[in-house]
């Protein structure tokens, strides 16, 4: 099984214990209910990812390291409260296995999924996404497409995949083929193609030129239009998080969402996250301006276009690694990696959407290293549902938040 870095690295995460803490409360509020519930993954698994379908549904999908010894990008969904059988989409010792970079499944309704993962390119340290589809609620799949059509043996990864208004889907990722050869520039862009279901790809486009290498963006869909955000890399080496607006036709120039000028001369490996209820849109990052981190989230009522101020949600020593849903309420949930004594928890708040704070709350704790790698988070219904990589059992974990509205 080969390990893959995209250039620079730190990362964490995993068990769970339940315990409150209250700060930043601007009124008393009720306590959320956090349950850890089965987890369909095996032994030695890790890279978990979460997604909720048009249905509900909750979809979580992971590598796992089978009986023979080669890594294998399974999945499951959950049904009534209980997780189906574990379905594998594929296993290869060419598969790659990295912290950050991880596969995706991605649920389009009528038993229609589209997953991501990466292959490595054969005597080369680079490697290429992979997408296939399914019709069959992940039986069967597809011969997969690679959506970036450069074939140079350099890095492509950090996937976000987003259904697309056409009904198929959209794919952002981050593409490092201008890195090496006669056209080197050492930048690293930010690429978007569409997929049909049967596999056609649309033209293949530079969202922006000059992003920070190895954060993963994030998108989401808001009506016809596709939002993602990501970390933006300026001439100065000023890495804030941006966010740029797909309508079908061509993408904005990128706006940031608020000016940190965090100033950083290395990838971080923290990318931002976005979800979004209607035109209710919620932002979240990690930024460390001045050597002072922190999480901070920020709200929009007009479908992105505007955000408000940004309110910081961490306990004062956070790591990122962030995550944020948003509910049918409009208020958010947003997670992050903490730092602690010899240990780094992970932690979620409650956001109102007026700003107010609730107690945020200790999802589980992980020895610092990269082999728990990023959380993840995703709606269940009324329920908010975070994965996680255990790393006493080696093994992906799942708790759910019952957060009220």
């Amino acid at each position: 099984m080969k390990q893959h870095n995209f250039r620079i690295l730190p990362g964490l995460l995993a068990v769970a214990a339940i315990v409150f803490t209250s700060c930043h409360q601007a009124k008393p509020v009720a306590a959320e209910k956090l349950q850890e519930i089965t987890s369909p993954a095996g032994p030695d698994s890790a890279q978990p990812n979460l997604a909720v379908g048009p249905n509900g549904q909750a979809y979580l999908s992971w590598i796992e390291t089978t009986e023979s010894g080669s890594p294998a990008l399974k999945f499951s969904i959950r049904k009534d409260d209980k997780w189906s059988a574990p379905q594998t989409i594929i296993e290869n010792d060419e598969l790659v296995v990295n912290y950050a970079d991880f596969p995706s499944v991605l649920p389009m309704g009528g038993g229609v999924l589209a997953a991501h993962w990466m292959m490595s390119i054969p005597k080369s340290d680079g490697y290429n996404i992979n997408v296939a589809f399914s019709h069959d609620d992940g039986r069967t799949w597809s011969k997969p497409v690679v959506p970036h059509r450069d074939r140079t043996p350099n890095e492509h990864g950090f996937v976000s995949l987003t259904p697309a208004p056409d009904g198929g889907i959209g794919a952002i990722w981050l593409d490092s083929r201008k890195l090496k050869g006669p056209d080197s520039g050492g930048d690293v862009a930010m690429m978007y193609t569409s997929i049909s279901q049967d596999g056609k790809l649309g033209p293949e486009i530079s969202i922006d030129n000059r992003v920070c290498e190895c954060c993963q963006p994030s998108a989401v869909r808001v009506g016809n239009n596709l939002l993602a955000v990501y970390r933006d890399r300026s001439d100065k080496e000023i890495r804030d998080t941006a966010i740029v607006r797909f309508d079908g036709t061509k993408w904005s120039e990128p706006k940031t969402v608020f000016a940190d000028m965090w100033k950083i001369y290395g990838c971080p490996i923290n990318g931002p996250a976005i979800s979004a209820h209607g035109n209710q849109v919620a932002v979240a990052w990690f930024t460390a301006p001045n050597d002072k981190p922190k999480v901070e989230m920020a709200f929009s009522v007009d479908g992105g276009i505007n955000f408000g101020p940004p309110v910081q949600v961490d306990e004062g020593n956070p790591a990122g690694r962030v995550g944020i849903v948003v509910l049918d309420s409009g208020n958010a949930v947003v997670s992050w990696l903490e730092r602690a004594d010899k240990a780094h928890q992970l932690r979620a708040r409650r956001i109102d959407k007026d700003g107010t704070l609730h107690p945020s709350l200790l999802i589980g704790t992980t020895e610092s290293g990269t082999s728990g790698g990023f959380p993840r988070i995703g709606r269940d219904g009324d329920a908010v549902m975070f994965a996680w990589t255990d790393t006493k059992d080696s093994r992906v974990k799942v708790s759910v938040l019952n957060a009220q509205n």
